[in-house]
C-alpha cells in the first residue's frame, strides 16, 4: 500500500506541474503528460524494466479503453454507414499505401515477410488519442484536414479487427498450434488451435460484443436505472467497460477494440447520455495517465546505445506515413492548411502499436529485442507528434503569407441555411438557429473568428463568402436561405445582389448598417432587411421613458408605435431615394422626411392623449393608414395597398 501511494502521489505530482506549465508555453496538454512520463521513468526505475513494461502497458491500455468507449457512443451505426465513402476510401488509401511501403523498406533490410508485413500493420496506425486531443484542443476537428484526419483515425480502430485476426496466419506453425497460445487468452485450449481457429474465436468474440451492446446491455440498464440511484448508474457503466475488456482480453484481443464495438452499439441508446456523463471523469483521468505511462515506459539505454538506428528508424518511418498521406490529400482535393495539417497529424505511430507488438511477440512473429527498439520508435514518434502540429502551423502560416491571403477551407456539407458573416449581429442569428435544432453552412472571411467559432463547439467554414466559388461549394444553388450579415456593408450589397441574381427564388435576410444601407439592400431585392442596431436602439429608449415616471405599458406602447410606424414610413422613404444622392441633398426625402416625423410625433403623442387607459394601439392596417397612424399588414411587413400591388410582396424592413 505505501509504495501504490508512494507512486501514485509521483504520478499526480508530476502531471500537475508539468501539463499546465506546457499548456502556458502552447504546447498542448500531451507534450506536458508524455514529459511527466520520461521525467519519472528513471526516479520509479521503470524504463527498461520488462515486468514493470507489462504492467504499465496494460494500465496505459484502460486508459485508451475509456476513451474509445466514448468515442464510440458518438458514432451511430448510420453515420458510419453515411461516411462509408471516406471511411473506405481515404483511409484505405492510407492505411494500404503505408503498408506497402513501409513493406518494401523492411523487405530491403533483409526482414522476413511475415516480419515485414507484421510491423507495416503495426506502423500504419497513428495514435487517436494524441490526435484527437490534439485537435480538440485546438479548435481544429471542424475543418476539412481535421474531420478527414479524424475518418482515417476511425477507420484505423476498426482495421485493428482484421490485424489481430489476420497475426495467427503470420505466426510459425509450432507457435500458432501450440505453446504460444498462452498468452493469446487464460482459456487453455486456444493454445491448441491453429491460426484460423484462433483467427474465428477472435472474430466470435468480436460478434458477442456487437450482441452483447444490442440486446443486453439496454435492459439491463433500465433495470438497474429503475432503482433511482446515481452510484448504480456510474457502476453498471463501469461494469460494461470492464467487462466486455474481460472478454477481449480473455481471448487474446484488445480490450479497448471491444469496447469501441460496444459503444457504437450503444451509440442510438436512449442511455448514450448518461453513460457518457458517468465514463467520462475516469475517462479524463485514465487518457492523463496514459500519457504518462507511454513516457514512463521509454527505454533511453537503447536509444543511447544506437541513437543512428532508432532515430533514423522513426524519421523514415514518419516521413514515409506523410508522404503517403500528402498524396492522399492532393487526390482527394485537399488544399492550403488543410492539407498540411492531414499530413503531419498523422504520421506517428499509435497507441495500438504498443498491444499489436505485444500480441506479435506471443505469436512468435517479431523477437523480443526488435519489438523493444520498436516500442522505442513508437514512443518517439508520438513524443513528435505536438512538434509536428507546431510545423503544420508554421507551413500553414507560410502558405497564406505567400499567397497574401490564407486558403479557405474546403466546404463539404451543404445544409439549408446559409449564414454569411459571424460577427457580432451573425453569431447571435446562427446560435439562434443552430439551437432550436436547424443546420446552417457558416462562412467568413475572418480566420479568428472562424476559430473562435469552433473552440465553443460551433462549426464553421473559412472563405469570402463574396466569391462566386465559395458560394456555390457552400450550396447555393440548393439552400433555401440566405443570411447576409456581413460587417463590411459593401460586401454585404454584393453578395445579395449576386445571391439574388444567381438564385432569384431564394429567401435573403439582409443586415443593413443604415438607412442608406437599407435602402441599396431594398434596390437589391432582399426579402428581409434588419437593421443592426434598431432593436436595441429602442429598447434603450424604453429604458429612457420609463425612468423619467412612464409606467411600463406606456413606453412600451410607444415603442411598439415607434416600431411599426417607422417601419413602413422607411418604405416609403425608399420611394424617393436617388442612389449616390446624399439625403439632405434630395429636396424630396428632405420633405417626406419631415412630414413622416410629424405624423410619428403626433401618433405617439396622440396614444395617450386620454390618459393611459386608453385603448391598445389599432391592428387593423386599414384603419391605422386612415388615422394617419401607419402600420404594417401582420404577415408581411409592407402596408395592404403596396402588398396588393406586388404579388408575393416581402417583410423588406425591420
Amino acid at each position: 500500500m505505501e509504495e501504490f501511494l508512494f507512486v501514485a502521489t509521483i504520478y499526480l505530482l508530476s502531471m500537475v506541474i508539468a501539463v499546465p506549465l506546457s499548456a502556458r508555453l502552447g504546447l498542448g496538454s500531451v507534450l506536458g503528460y508524455l514529459v511527466s512520463g520520461i521525467l519519472i521513468g528513471p526516479v520509479l526505475g521503470l524504463a527498461g524494466s520488462e515486468g514493470e513494461m507489462a504492467d504499465l502497458q496494460s494500465f496505459a491500455e484502460f486508459g485508451v479503453v475509456m476513451m474509445l468507449f466514448l468515442i464510440g457512443l458518438e458514432l451511430e451505426p448510420r453515420a458510419l454507414w453515411a461516411m462509408r465513402k471516406r471511411l473506405v476510401g481515404l483511409a484505405g488509401m492510407q492505411i494500404l499505401g503505408t503498408m506497402a511501403l513501409l513493406t518494401l523498406v523492411a523487405l530491403a533490410l533483409r526482414q522476413s515477410w511475415q516480419v515485414a508485413v507484421t510491423l507495416s500493420m503495426i506502423l500504419s496506425l497513428s495514435s487517436t488519442a494524441i490526435v484527437l486531443q490534439t485537435l480538440s484542443e485546438k479548435s481544429l476537428m471542424q475543418t476539412a484536414g481535421g474531420r478527414s484526419a479524424f475518418a482515417v483515425l476511425l477507420t484505423q480502430d476498426i482495421a485493428v479487427i482484421p490485424m489481430i485476426a489476420l497475426m495467427p496466419l503470420l505466426a510459425p506453425r509450432a507457435v500458432a498450434g501450440g505453446a504460444g497460445g498462452e498468452h493469446v487468452g487464460a482459456a487453455e485450449f486456444l493454445g491448441a488451435l491453429p491460426g484460423w481457429g484462433v483467427a474465428l474465436i477472435a472474430l466470435g468474440a468480436v460478434a458477442a460484443v456487437v450482441l452483447i451492446g444490442q440486446y443486453l446491455v439496454r435492459p439491463l440498464f433500465r433495470y438497474v436505472n429503475s432503482a433511482r440511484l446515481n452510484e448504480l448508474d456510474t457502476a453498471l457503466a463501469l461494469l460494461i467497460v470492464v467487462g466486455i475488456a474481460s472478454l477481449m482480453e480473455f481471448v487474446g484481443l484488445s480490450p479497448a477494440l471491444g469496447t469501441f464495438l460496444a459503444g457504437v452499439m450503444l451509440a442510438g441508446s436512449e442511455f448514450r447520455h448518461d453513460l457518457e456523463a458517468q465514463i467520462a471523469p475516469f475517462k479524463g483521468l485514465l487518457l492523463g495517465l496514459f500519457f504518462i505511462t507511454v513516457g514512463a515506459s521509454m527505454n533511453f539505454s537503447i536509444l543511447f546505445e544506437l541513437p543512428v538506428v532508432v532515430l533514423g528508424v522513426t524519421f523514415v518511418m514518419i516521413a514515409i506515413k506523410a508522404l503517403v498521406l500528402h498524396g492522399i490529400a492532393r487526390v482527394t482535393g485537399l488544399r492550403g492548411r488543410d492539407r498540411t495539417l492531414f499530413t503531419l497529424s498523422l504520421a506517428q505511430a499509435g497507441e495500438f502499436g504498443f498491444v499489436l507488438l505485444s500480441y506479435a511477440v506471443s505469436l512468435a512473429i517479431l523477437p523480443r529485442a526488435l519489438v523493444q527498439g520498436f516500442l522505442l520508435v513508437i514512443a518517439l514518434s508520438m513524443l513528435a507528434t505536438p512538434l509536428l502540429f507546431i510545423l503544420s502551423d508554421f507551413i500553414s502560416r507560410r502558405i497564406a503569407e505567400e499567397r497574401g491571403s490564407s486558403v479557405p477551407d474546403e466546404i463539404d456539407e451543404q445544409q439549408p441555411i446559409i449564414v454569411a458573416g459571424v460577427g457580432r449581429f451573425g453569431q447571435v442569428v446562427n446560435r439562434l438557429i443552430t439551437m432550436s435544432g436547424f443546420q446552417t453552412t457558416v462562412l467568413d472571411h475572418d480566420l479568428e473568428v472562424i476559430q473562435l467559432m469552433r473552440r465553443f463547439g460551433f462549426k464553421g467554414y473559412f472563405g469570402d463568402p463574396t466569391r462566386p466559388e465559395i458560394l456555390t461549394a457552400a450550396g447555393l444553388d440548393k439552400a433555401r436561405v440566405l443570411v447576409a450579415a456581413l460587417d463590411d456593408p459593401a460586401a454585404n450589397l454584393r453578395l445579395v445582389r449576386y445571391a439574388k441574381e444567381k438564385r432569384p427564388d431564394i429567401i435573403v435576410i439582409a443586415r443593413a448598417r443604415d438607412r442608406v444601407n437599407v435602402f441599396q439592400l431594398y434596390e437589391a431585392r432582399a426579402d428581409h432587411i434588419v437593421r443592426e442596431t434598431f432593436d436595441s436602439s429602442l429598447r434603450a429608449g424604453r429604458y429612457a421613458l420609463e425612468q423619467v415616471g412612464l409606467s411600463p405599458y406606456e413606453a412600451s406602447e410607444l415603442e411598439r408605435i415607434y416600431y411599426r410606424m417607422d417601419r413602413v414610413h422607411l418604405r416609403e422613404l425608399a420611394e424617393v431615394w436617388q442612389p449616390g444622392v446624399p439625403l439632405d441633398q434630395n429636396p424630396e426625402y428632405v420633405r417626406l422626411s419631415q412630414d413622416l416625423n410629424r405624423q410619428l410625433e403626433n401618433a405617439l403623442i396622440e396614444r395617450f392623449a386620454h390618459g393611459p387607459s386608453a385603448a391598445p394601439l389599432n391592428d387593423d392596417p386599414e384603419q391605422l393608414l386612415a388615422d394617419g397612424k401607419a402600420d404594417e399588414a401582420p404577415e408581411h411587413g409592407l402596408p395592404r395597398t403596396e402588398r396588393q400591388g406586388r404579388p408575393g410582396g416581402r417583410s423588406w424592413v425591420d
